[in-house]
């Protein structure tokens, strides 16, 4: 029992807790000898072991380690406790201390290398969407204005006013300029159609003015496959058209007539629909382009085709127009007839050369029935607003300055004047202004011999 006492009674411990172990090692090692333990503490005796077996792999892996971040350049023997001797479960190091033993980014990388040795930078672009793009460093900036294309909805109600102020000017350079400021794409084609078909609702003077248009712009803005195209959409829309002017077929087949004698469509346009046309409309406008293009064969150009209208035509020729007109109505006495002659001469700003013209008249007139139906004929004309007051009173004005002229080839002109001005402002054709400003002549004659010689008044 003195053995047992003495085998288990505690060692004197030593510093550490290795010497500590060891001591109870050895008193178990000397128990086992002995051979006196009982089943408990054989059990006991057996977890030791386990544990001492455990200890000494931990230990071995420690050392292991040690030795590897010795290998490293570490110091082995650093406090196991400071950051920078532990070793983290994340280090992406390689744990055997051996790299690729390749450089960083091949080279290129690092602390003021610009890149690889013997690479060339090319000059890139600067691009606009950099954090660090400066607009100011890029030079002049050049701003251009982009149109969107016109769209087709839109586009009747841009062209519509571009032309109708077209047939007031008469200036085909401007109606250019404003053409150029839009962006009609796909669509260019159907500003002819456009500029057509308004003018056959108008005058001949805007149908001569609309040839002249697609003749300036042909080369320009337009061209003949354009000019082609929209003839072609016209003739296809002829049933439509002669609803609203049932002489569109015949106008439609002078404008291709023009537009070929211009040269602004190809000699072979008519050829394209031999035998190929179903519309009876549209066989009557190709019908009348040949026939006037076979008619003006000798001619290079169909200058004449509308007519000439308006200021366009000259003095003497208007003159003679009006002169016909107020014979053809002291003939007839057909107002409206000389009403509608008188528009389409289309010279409002010449229409007192008609009152001019008609006052002559009545003073060459013989008899008092031409008096009549000339102030019948102005009457008309001032109350339909045909002939302004402005007119009227330059016409009677023009009378009156010319009256010692006129005087020569009829003797009693002032006496006769006198009674078709008092006439006129009694029907309240003229004002009293103008009465009062026609020019008066003393009757100074001389009596029988009886009288002795005296001038009587």
């Amino acid at each position: 029992m003195a053995t047992e006492v003495d085998t288990w009674s505690p060692a004197p411990q030593k510093d550490g807790a290795n010497q500590h172990f060891s001591g109870e090692e050895d008193a178990l090692n000397d128990g086992e000898i002995n051979g006196n333990w009982t089943p408990q503490e054989k059990a006991l005796h057996e977890a030791r072991l386990k544990a001492k077996a455990k200890r000494r792999q931990r230990k071995s892996s420690r050392n292991s380690t040690s030795e590897s971040l010795s290998e490293t350049g570490e110091l082995a023997g650093g406090d196991p406790h400071s950051p920078k001797g532990k070793v983290g479960a994340n280090d992406r190091k390689s744990r055997t201390g051996k790299g690729r033993g390749l450089p960083k980014k091949g080279g290129a990388g690092g602390k003021g290398v610009w890149g690889a040795a013997g690479m060339v930078y090319e000059d890139e672009e600067p691009d606009a969407r950099d954090p660090n793009y400066d607009e100011a460093a890029q030079g002049d900036t050049v701003y251009a204005t982009v149109m969107p294309e016109v769209d087709e909805k839109e586009l009747e109600k841009t062209v519509n006013p571009i032309v109708r102020e077209y047939f007031e000017h008469g200036d085909t350079k401007e109606v250019q300029m404003l053409l150029k400021e839009l962006n009609l794409g796909s669509h260019k084609y159907e500003f002819s159609s456009l500029a057509v078909s308004l003018a056959l609702e108008g005058k001949a003077s805007h149908r001569e003015l609309t040839s002249r248009l697609l003749s300036d712009l042909s080369g320009k803005l337009l061209s003949q496959s354009d000019l082609a195209r929209a003839f072609d959409k016209m003739l296809k829309e002829l049933p439509d058209l002669i609803l609203d002017t049932p002489e569109a077929p015949q106008m439609l087949g002078q404008f291709i007539a023009r537009a070929i004698a211009d040269h602004i469509l190809p000699m072979s346009f008519l050829d394209c629909y031999k035998g190929k046309v179903d519309c009876d409309h549209a066989r009557v406008a190709l019908d009348r382009a040949a026939v006037l293009l076979r008619m003006k064969r000798e001619i290079l150009r169909l200058d004449n085709v509308w007519g000439v209208g308006g200021g366009q035509r000259p003095v003497k020729h208007l003159i003679k127009e009006m002169n016909l007109l107020l014979k053809e109505y002291l003939t007839s006495g057909d107002v409206l007839e000389a009403e509608h002659c008188l528009r389409d001469l289309e010279v409002p700003h010449f229409h007192h050369e008609l009152v001019y013209e008609a006052v002559v008249m009545v003073l060459e007139s013989k008899g008092d029935a031409a008096s009549h139906a000339i102030i019948k004929l102005l009457q008309t004309f001032w109350k339909i607003g045909l002939i302004t007051v402005d007119q009227m009173n330059r016409g009677f004005q023009r009378v009156y300055d010319e009256l010692p002229e006129i005087s020569l080839d009829v003797p009693h002109a002032h006496s006769m004047i006198e009674n078709f001005v008092d006439l006129c402002h009694q029907e309240s054709v003229i004002t009293k202004q103008l009465r009062d400003a026609c020019p008066s002549r003393g009757r100074k004659r001389f009596v029988s011999e009886g009288d002795g010689g005296l001038i009587k008044d």
